[in-house]
């Protein structure tokens, strides 16, 4: 009698399946890593499935690129259409959503350290008063902005930013003034109103 580890007695459990020029094949168990790989991937194919086609939870991959491209194309339009700094062209900008949202984006993480992300001043001057250290007339603002203030430590922004943020920077700080939001730093400066702008 045969032990049933010699390989005469496991060749006769495996049945054979197919057999071409003395090769045969045998039915043998697939391993379970590459089962569990299967399975997972069909597990993330239904479920991506069902997010992206049935539920429409998220935006598909072409709707994230499509958002993207638009996105792209509004901020090559807004630079094509900022051109020269004049007062007209700094106050119609900051009726442009688009313009104030990259301001916004801009400002937050650039001037914030000094002037609070919400304007209300620090450091630097509250910017939603009607208090300015050096004016509050649209090309005043762009020209601190875009010159710095070096005396005061205010820095020449333009340079590291370009001309179409630091438009979009005026254009959302045009936007701050006169909403005097609370907690905000003391006035500095000479009283502007805003309906002298």
């Amino acid at each position: 009698m045969k032990s049933p580890s010699t390989p005469e007695s496991s060749e006769s459990v495996d049945r054979v399946i197919h057999e071409v020029d003395g090769i045969q094949e045998y039915d043998n168990k697939l391993p379970n890593w590459w089962l569990y790989t299967l399975y997972g991937a069909i597990a993330f194919a239904a479920c991506y499935w069902y997010w992206f086609e049935t539920a429409r939870l998220g935006a598909s991959p072409v709707e994230a690129y499509q958002a993207e491209m638009d996105r792209a194309a509004a901020d090559q339009a807004m630079a094509l259409t900022v051109g020269d700094a004049t007062p007209e062209a700094l106050a119609a900008l900051a009726k442009d959503p688009n313009a104030t949202a990259l301001g916004k984006q801009v400002f937050v993480s650039t001037c914030a350290a000094c002037h609070r992300a919400d304007g209300g001043g620090s450091v630097g001057p509250n910017l939603t008063d009607e208090f300015w250290l050096h004016g509050s007339a649209p090309e005043r603002i762009y020209r601190t902005i875009a010159s710095g203030v070096p005396d005061k430590g205010m820095p020449a922004w333009q340079p590291q930013l370009g001309a179409l943020k630091t438009q979009a920077v005026t254009a959302y700080v045009l936007g701050l003034v006169g909403t005097n939001v609370s907690g905000g730093k003391a006035p500095q400066g000479e009283r502007e109103p805003i309906s002298a702008r």
